[in-house]
């Protein structure tokens, strides 16, 4: 499995966005901040509430410097049919990458056994391709996409900021960390 402060590992994938479909490389997440939001499959109930949630924060991200890579093992051609089909998919202007032969997927670790599907899984990856955050939650429980920026905000802030820390519920212009001898068992 993928972990955190490692580098993603190589891929290609065919993509669905904003009405074509283009090939992906890591080389294209590679200078900015992304996040690689998995999940089972198109056509199904807790992912689009997940989807259409991150939709509702992708301007948000962009404007953080932030790009979206939603990943299932459907094809480009199926999130094609879901996002000409469902007002909530309808609303996705990130890119949505088709994954069919699991190399993405596997490449994070996130496949399920036996399935062919892809875990409800986030990684956040720093401009240098590196994991900085995850999470992994059961089938049935939905992410929100308020906290993925939290804590992106939190991992530029830690990265721009050395010898700071962001404190647990931290928020853009709280007070950080920072973390020493004199620290330690004060808190």
């Amino acid at each position: 499995m993928a972990t955190v402060n490692t580098q993603i590992k190589p891929f290609i994938a065919q993509a669905y966005r904003q009405g074509k479909f283009l090939s992906v490389t890591e080389e294209d997440v590679l200078g900015k901040w992304a996040v690689f939001f998995f999940y089972p499959a198109d056509f199904t109930f807790v992912c689009p509430t997940e989807l259409g949630d991150v939709a509702d924060h992708y301007e948000e991200l962009q404007k953080m410097g932030v790009e979206v890579y939603s990943v299932s093992t459907d094809t480009h051609f199926t999130h094609k049919a879901w996002h000409d089909s469902s007002d909530t998919i309808g609303k996705i202007n990130y890119t949505m990458l088709g994954d069919p032969s699991g190399v993405v997927t596997n490449n994070f670790g996130v496949m399920r056994e036996g399935q062919g599907l892809a875990d409800r899984a986030t990684f956040i990856v720093d401009p240098d391709g590196i994991i900085q955050a995850m999470e992994i939650t059961a089938e049935g429980i939905g992410r929100d996409a308020s906290d993925l920026v939290r804590k992106i905000k939190a991992a530029q802030y830690v990265r721009s900021h050395p010898g700071e820390v962001c404190p647990a519920k931290w928020q853009e212009g709280e007070a950080t960390l920072a973390p020493s001898l004199d620290l330690v068992g004060k808190i």
